[in-house]
Formats: structure tokens, C-alpha cells, sequence
């Protein structure tokens, strides 16, 4: 398994469960892994929380998976609640407690799909930060012109985030062969390795190929292969540096803190602003459902409202 996959914690409980328990919890691990293809941090984070669920299972006098019942849920939340877990990490755990049941129910572990009756709050959602498109523009010019290959680098992560709202984790992941500069389309892997064409503008494409003519070579080592971008020593470029260089270059313009998911929601909420149809953008950032997308509206909105309490003489 996947007990590699675990914090030490989590491990320890894990091995306190008994033998019942702690098969089902590696089966489902590898059932998140191999079948569902689910990333390690959400394995991980799932397994976190059906240990949690199934120690208080014990607690309660249970042995095997099968022991679980709403009873059971609803103390575990409650108890989690009384602990001090915020309404987002509880429905968190609500939601791999359903994925948990669901999948028991199906291997025949639990007579009855148990968590499909558990009812949670709704986990708070604060509206994401965004810069105004003049603070954009600023942020991507950040880097400036000259030639160094680390800024022509950073200039071009900076226009690629902005111009098609990719996750941090899809740029890093791009390879030379996945741009096509023919048609201003990049090729992305997403969440359940699932491909998609993200379209970009003339001057992301003017960044980029200032990059690959000028700045990548000087980078390029053999542990480089065919990755878009390179960090200093000619490997991949790292999540971390692309969260270090957009905030730090936030920063140097004196633009409110940044981070690339940050560039992701000003995108989309420009594109809705600039009259994007909501289900183009939700196709753009590789969303699964329209409901995640419906939030960059919110944001619209507050913009509208904002607007118009500062100039409507009776707001």
C-alpha cells in the first residue's frame, strides 16, 4: 500500500486497528491510487480521515467495517466538532466518510451504504482574492525585459498563468511538445489525468518564445529532457519556486500577496467579466462540476456591488 502514503500518526493508528479494519483501509487506499487515480495528497488525506473514523469505531466497540453505522458517523463528526475542526475540515471528513461507505457497500463490507444518510453542513466558502486587470498586467511585466535567462523564465510563467488560469501543478508539468505556438494552444493534464486545450494570447506566445530561443538553453542540463520550463540547476520547475517567484514578484510591485492560484482566479474572473460564457470557462480550468466555476460569478458581483456603492448617489 499506501501505508507510505500516511503520516506518522495516521500510521500508528492504523496499526492499532484491528486486522479487519486495517485490510479494508489498505484496499481502499489502492482503490483512491489505481482505480479512482486520485492524487497522493488526496489518498493520503482520505486515509487520514477513514483511520480517524474507524479508531472511533473501536472506541464504540467495533471490529470489522461492517460495524459501521450512522450512529457511529454522527458521533465521530460530533466529536471532531467538539475538538474544535472547522466547518470545512469536517465536511472534508463527511465527504471521505461517504466515499469510504460507498466503496464498503460495494465490496460487500457494509450491508447498506451507510454514509449516502449522513447530512453535513456545507463547509464555508470565502470568495477567492483577485487583482483588478491592471494589476495583472503589472504582475506578468514584473520581470521586466532584459535577457537573463531566469527573468525571461519568469516572464513567461508569469504571462502562461495568467493568459490560460492552468493549476500550478499543470504548468510544472508541461513539456516543449505540449505548446503549440501554431495555433496559441497548450495541451494540460489535470485532476484525473484528464487532458484538455487551454488557448493563449499573442503576448503569453511572445514570452514563451523568447524563453525557448533565448533563456532555456542556458539552463538546460541532461536531467532537463523535454520540460517547458527549467529551475536553476536544470531540472523541472518546482511548484515551490513558482509559488516563491509569483508572491515575490507581487510583492516587488507592491500588488497585494499573490500566489498562482491566485493568478488562476483573477483569470477566470476576468473572463467572466469580459463576457466569457460560464461553461467555456469552466471547460478553460479543467473544473468537473459548473458549481466550482459559479463562485468566480460571485466575485463579479461583488465587484458590481462595489461599484456601485462607491458612485450610486442613493447606495
Amino acid at each position: 500500500m499506501t501505508v507510505a502514503v500516511m503520516a506518522r500518526s495516521t500510521q500508528a493508528l492504523h496499526e492499532s486497528l484491528p486486522p479487519a479494519m486495517r485490510e479494508a483501509v489498505d484496499e481502499f487506499a489502492r482503490h483512491l491510487a489505481q482505480v479512482e487515480n486520485r492524487s497522493a495528497h488526496t489518498v493520503r488525506a482520505y486515509v487520514g480521515d477513514v483511520v480517524s473514523l474507524l479508531d472511533h469505531a473501536v472506541r464504540m466497540g467495533g471490529a470489522t467495517p461492517g460495524d459501521l453505522d450512522l450512529a457511529v458517523l454522527r458521533s465521530w463528526l460530533a466529536r471532531l466538532r467538539t475538538l474544535g475542526g472547522a466547518r470545512a475540515s469536517l465536511a472534508r471528513r463527511a465527504a471521505a466518510a461517504r466515499t469510504f461507505s460507498a466503496w464498503a457497500h460495494r465490496g460487500g463490507l457494509l450491508d447498506s451504504d451507510v454514509g449516502a444518510q449522513l447530512a453535513t453542513p456545507k463547509a464555508n466558502r470565502d470568495l477567492p482574492a483577485v487583482l483588478r486587470a491592471d494589476q495583472a498586467t503589472e504582475l506578468v511585466l514584473a520581470p521586466g525585459d532584459e535577457a537573463a535567462p531566469t527573468l525571461l523564465r519568469d516572464r513567461a510563467v508569469l504571462e502562461l498563468l495568467y493568459a490560460t488560469g492552468i493549476r500550478v501543478s499543470e504548468l510544472c508539468g508541461l513539456d516543449r511538445a505540449d505548446v503549440d505556438a501554431g495555433r496559441r494552444v497548450v495541451r494540460v493534464l489535470g485532476k484525473g489525468n484528464k487532458e484538455r486545450s487551454v488557448p493563449y494570447g499573442q503576448p503569453a506566445q511572445e514570452a514563451v518564445d523568447d524563453w525557448l530561443r533565448l533563456g532555456r538553453s542556458a539552463l538546460s542540463t541532461p536531467a532537463s529532457a523535454d520540460a517547458l520550463f527549467l529551475g536553476a540547476r536544470g531540472g523541472r520547475l518546482q511548484a515551490t519556486v513558482v509559488r516563491r517567484l509569483v508572491s515575490g514578484y507581487a510583492r516587488a510591485s507592491g500588488l497585494p500577496h499573490t500566489t498562482p492560484h491566485g493568478l488562476r482566479h483573477s483569470a477566470a474572473t476576468h473572463l467572466l467579466e469580459g463576457g466569457a460564457d460560464l461553461r467555456a470557462v469552466q471547460e478553460l480550468l479543467g473544473h468537473a462540476s459548473l458549481a466550482t466555476t459559479q463562485i468566480y460569478t460571485h466575485v463579479s458581483m461583488e465587484r458590481l456591488r462595489a461599484a456601485y456603492r462607491q458612485a450610486h448617489p442613493r447606495a
